[in-house]
C-alpha cells in the first residue's frame, strides 16, 4: 500500500481500465440493455451492504437523514438507472468509439443545468466549450447517419448524457449535507429497485440469458464501479480535481483501442475529429471551472 501510495499514478492508470472497460463488457452481454444493468446495480448493492450497515456512524447517519435528502437521492437513483440503460442500449446500435465520447459530454449539460435551472452564471469562455462540445458531437452523429442504426445510438448516447447529468446536479445538491458513502448508498439501491422493475414491466427474466449477463454484471460492478470510480474517488487525496477529471477523458480513447482490437470498430475520420472537439471542449470546460 505504502509503494501506491509512492505512486499514485498507478491508481489513475488502473481507473481509467475500469471505467473503459464498461462499454466492452456491456458489448458481451447477450441480455436487454435493463438486465445487464440490472444485475451490475445488484452486485453493487450486494458488496457495498455489509461495508455500509458495519460502520456505526453510517448506520447513525441513515436513520437520521431527512426526507428531503432521501427523496432527493431516490430521484437521483431513477436516473441513474435511466443512464445505465439508455447508454447500454447505445452500445447495441453504435459503435464504442462514438458511445462513449458522446457519454462524455455530461459535464456540458451539467453546465446548462446549472445555468437554467439552479439559475447559475457562465462566463464566455464556458459557453464556447459548451459550443465546441456540441459541434463536436453533431460530426459524430453525421458521421453515423449513413447506418441504419448508429444515428439513433448516438441519440440514445445523448440522452444517456443528460440523465446522468440530472444525476450529478441532484447529488451536488444533496452531498452538501450527506456523506458520500449514505448518498451512493441509497442511490445504487433505488436504482437497482428501478432497473428490476424496468426489467419486470419488459417482460424480461433475469435467469432467462444464460450466465453472461450475471458475469457481465459483476465484472461492470468490479471493474467499472469499484475499481473505476472509486478508485477516482480516492486518488483526490493526491492529485488535484482537474487532474482526475481529465484523466477520465482517457476513457473514450482507451475504450476505442479495446474496441478496434476486440471488434474490429476502426472510427472514422469525422468521428475521430468529432471526439476530438468534443473531448477538448469538455476538458477547456472544466479547466474554466477549476479556476473559478
Amino acid at each position: 500500500m505504502k509503494f501506491i501510495e509512492k505512486n499514485p499514478i498507478i491508481m489513475i492508470v488502473i481507473g481509467v481500465l475500469g471505467i473503459s472497460l464498461s462499454s466492452i463488457f456491456v458489448k458481451f452481454s447477450s441480455a436487454p440493455s435493463a438486465v445487464t444493468a440490472a444485475y451490475r446495480l445488484l452486485w453493487t448493492v450486494l458488496i457495498l451492504t455489509p461495508v455500509v450497515f458495519s460502520k456505526k456512524d453510517t448506520r447513525k447517519e441513515l436513520k437520521t437523514l431527512s426526507k428531503k435528502s432521501v427523496i432527493l437521492s431516490i430521484v437521483s437513483g431513477v436516473f441513474l438507472a435511466v443512464h445505465f440503460v439508455l447508454w447500454f442500449e447505445s452500445l447495441s446500435h453504435t459503435s464504442v468509439a462514438s458511445s462513449t465520447t458522446i457519454v462524455c459530454t455530461e459535464v456540458i449539460w451539467v453546465a446548462l443545468g446549472y445555468l437554467f435551472v439552479l439559475k447559475g452564471k457562465l462566463n464566455a469562455k464556458a459557453i464556447i466549450a459548451i459550443a465546441v462540445t456540441l459541434l463536436g458531437s453533431v460530426l459524430i452523429a453525421y458521421s453515423d447517419s449513413g447506418g441504419e442504426t448508429g444515428l439513433y445510438g448516438d441519440i440514445l448516447a445523448l440522452l444517456a448524457a443528460v440523465a446522468v447529468a440530472v444525476y450529478t446536479l441532484i447529488g451536488g445538491v444533496v452531498r452538501e449535507k450527506v456523506s458520500t458513502t449514505v448518498y451512493t448508498y441509497i442511490v445504487y439501491v433505488s436504482c437497482a429497485v428501478v432497473l428490476l422493475g424496468t426489467c419486470l414491466v419488459q417482460g424480461h427474466n433475469l435467469f432467462a440469458f444464460g450466465i453472461s449477463a450475471p458475469v457481465v454484471g459483476l465484472l461492470l460492478s468490479l471493474f467499472s464501479t469499484i475499481l473505476g470510480h472509486s478508485i477516482f474517488s480516492w486518488c483526490l487525496k493526491y492529485f488535484s480535481p482537474s487532474f482526475v477529471s481529465a484523466s477520465k477523458l482517457c476513457e473514450p480513447v482507451v475504450s476505442a483501442l479495446f474496441a478496434a482490437f476486440i471488434f474490429t470498430e476502426i472510427p472514422t475520420l469525422l468521428q475521430i475529429a468529432g471526439a476530438v472537439l468534443v473531448l477538448g471542449g469538455v476538458l477547456f470546460y472544466s479547466l474554466i471551472e477549476t479556476k473559478k
